[in-house]
């Protein structure tokens, strides 16, 4: 009898303190809604505001979900400024932190985040880098929102460097991706993007039939106009390039009227620059030369506005040609000024990019911010936050300190969690780093020591100039192994090396999935191949064993890779649940599979039976 009491107090202590949490929790919550509600708004001064708050409420509960949104909103801050070095820093501050505490969803949205300030500063490998790094931490949440914005950012990285079919790849992606989003405002706009994307793809082809065809399929959306304004505009606005481009010019004046009209609605400075300087276009063509440089100058006003340097160029140039004498040799002066200054600025922000990726990256190799202190640190100030409800509840102390130390487990399973996942993001770097070094670096050389020998004739000031490009062609080369160098985490490619990478894998996931294994790879000298084919087989065995992880519940499973004729063999068999053959659909795994074993020219079997398991098999063109 004497324990009822107790029961009761106990209970009574836990409810107040579930309560006492969803308050938080709920106050927190609203707090950040708001913060990405000014974002979106573009309401500077109430973001900076709710920063300021939730800094004050991380320094009172030193809750680290809210570090991580301080280090967010303070990006977001700068990002609304067009100060992409500072925001490129916290994002990455932001990032580091939700790594820390294993909040992966923001890990994967920092990083993308990330790219995206990449791409638009014209560093696409860097950019790429960030891109396929997201992947890892939003492909296994299968977080659909996020991941069809990735894949469009790694389609457009793959245009600029003119990487066609990668680029229609990652939009088919995102276009598969986005019929996923349940959210259908989302779904929607995943849809418009992708359309409009495609036909900007083939709009730089100078395809514009087949662009035309695109963003007509973007405009047919249902009530586009009024549920998206700016979508809307935006494939407006390259519908009626194309058109234009293709002799069809009938509606261009009132098109264009009609975007510019839209966008000063919506307050979208940063576009009204493109269309102005598509409007001077068009007047020029017109010999109507007022009104040409009237808009060359409204797209000037709202390219310095916006920071968009690229129209603030168009622009300069267009009126250095629409005008004559000492104004045309004014405004191309300016262009050459502009240009010369943008292109230093442009190299400082990706050395600034770099320099602060390798800082911080640096700090996580070391684990500084993962180490065991930290993780003590964390489980001190969760303490710190219980005890001062112990004050009331005096007679639980003793299961209050039960509670601590299982949260003190749970904290050091988290922490090897997330060193695990460092060690994988530091394996893909070493792989881009190879790709860089290998073969961009390798063309590269190639194409200079061709042109080195190339005879030029013509005034000595041409002469020098071409040998100046030659200089700035080594000057990248320099710059590229440097970032190889920085990027990359291993380096041997042996024989024996790549057989235990092989093994190391397995191993690894045979820990993840909780199967036995056998490896046979002792036939093969690795030596004899070139990287493309280790490095897709090594893909090819990563991707079948995340499958037969989610899938299959496995206990045994068996590697073995041989020679058989002229080909190389890979086969990977487990006992799992198996499948119907008949019902098997494509997922992005077997989607992956299939396009690395195309691209080695080999050819690949699946077979399974239901209750027995499956079997994989891959033959590959020995290549010498």
């Amino acid at each position: 009898m004497k324990r009822i009491p107790f029961l009761i107090f106990l209970i009574f202590f836990t409810t107040q303190a579930q309560q006492i949490d969803s308050v938080y929790n709920s106050l927190r919550n609203e707090l950040i809604e708001k913060g990405r509600q000014s974002f979106f708004s573009k309401d500077i001064d109430k973001l900076k505001s709710i920063t300021i708050q939730v800094d004050s409420l991380f320094n009172l509960t030193k809750d680290s979900i809210l570090l991580a949104k301080y280090y967010h909103f303070k990006a977001l801050e700068n990002k609304l400024r067009y100060e992409n070095d500072s925001a490129f820093y916290y994002y990455y501050k932001s990032k580091d932190i939700s790594k820390a505490i294993g909040d992966s969803l923001a890990v994967g949205r920092r990083l993308l985040s990330i790219a995206v300030l990449q791409r638009k500063a014209k560093d696409y490998l860097g950019s790429e880098i960030s891109s396929i790094e997201s992947l890892q931490y939003l492909e296994p949440l299968k977080s659909y929102n996020f991941l069809e914005s990735l894949y469009n950012n790694l389609g457009l990285v793959s245009k600029e460097l003119n990487q066609d079919d990668d680029a229609i790849k990652y939009y088919q992606l995102a276009h598969l991706v986005s019929n996923l989003i349940k959210d259908k405002r989302r779904q929607e706009l995943g849809y418009l993007r992708v359309n409009n994307n495609l036909g900007l793809l083939y709009q730089k082809r100078k395809e514009h039939e087949t662009a035309i065809k695109y963003f007509l399929e973007g405009l047919r959306l249902d009530n586009i106009k009024k549920k998206y304004p700016l979508e809307y505009a935006l494939l407006l606005e390259n519908l009626t390039f194309s058109q234009y481009q293709s002799d069809n010019k009938t509606s261009v004046l009132s098109n264009y009227k009609e975007v510019i009209s839209l966008r000063k609605r919506e307050n979208d400075l940063y576009y009204l620059a493109i269309t102005n300087t598509l409007l001077s276009r068009y007047y020029s063509d017109k010999k109507q030369l007022t009104k040409a440089k009237h808009y060359a100058n409204e797209a000037i006003k709202y390219a310095k506005q916006t920071h968009n340097n690229k129209r603030w160029l168009e622009a300069l140039q267009l009126l250095s040609k629409l005008t004559k004498g000492t104004q045309s040799k004014t405004y191309l002066q300016e262009y050459i000024t502009l240009n010369d200054s943008l292109i230093q600025k442009e190299r400082e922000l990706k050395n600034q990019f770099a320099k602060i990726r390798y800082e911080t990256d640096k700090k996580a190799k070391e684990n500084s911010f993962l180490k065991e202190e930290n993780s003590k640190k964390e489980v001190e100030i969760y303490k710190e936050r219980q005890l001062k409800l112990i004050a009331f509840f005096i007679g639980v102390a003793s299961i209050i300190i039960s509670i601590l130390f299982f949260m003190l487990k749970r904290k050091k399973l988290l922490y090897k969690t997330t060193l695990q996942k460092t060690e994988a993001t530091y394996k893909e770097r070493d792989r881009i780093a190879q790709e860089l070094h290998d073969g961009i670096l390798g063309k590269l050389f190639g194409t200079r020591f061709g042109l080195g020998f190339v005879k030029v004739k013509g005034e000595k000031e041409e002469v020098d100039k071409y040998h100046k490009l030659l200089n700035q062609l080594q000057e990248i080369e320099r710059e590229i192994r440097d970032v190889s160098h920085k990027l990359s985490y291993t380096t041997n490619s042996t024989s024996e090396n790549y057989s235990e990478m092989i093994t190391k894998i397995v191993r690894e996931k045979s820990t993840i999935g909780n199967f036995s294994y056998d490896i046979n790879t002792s036939e093969v000298s690795w030596s004899n191949f070139n990287e493309e084919v280790k490095f897709n087989v090594y893909r090819i065995i990563q991707e079948a064993l995340h499958n037969i992880i989610k899938h299959s519940k496995a206990k045994n499973i068996i590697v073995s890779i041989y020679h058989k004729s002229d080909n190389l063999i890979l086969e990977i068999k487990d006992d799992g649940v198996g499948f119907n053959i008949k019902k098997l659909s494509d997922g992005v795994g077997l989607t992956n599979i299939k396009s690395r074993v195309h691209k080695l020219k080999g050819t690949f079997n699946i077979d399974s039976k239901i209750g027995i398991g499956s079997n994989l098999k891959v033959e590959i063109p020995i290549l010498l």
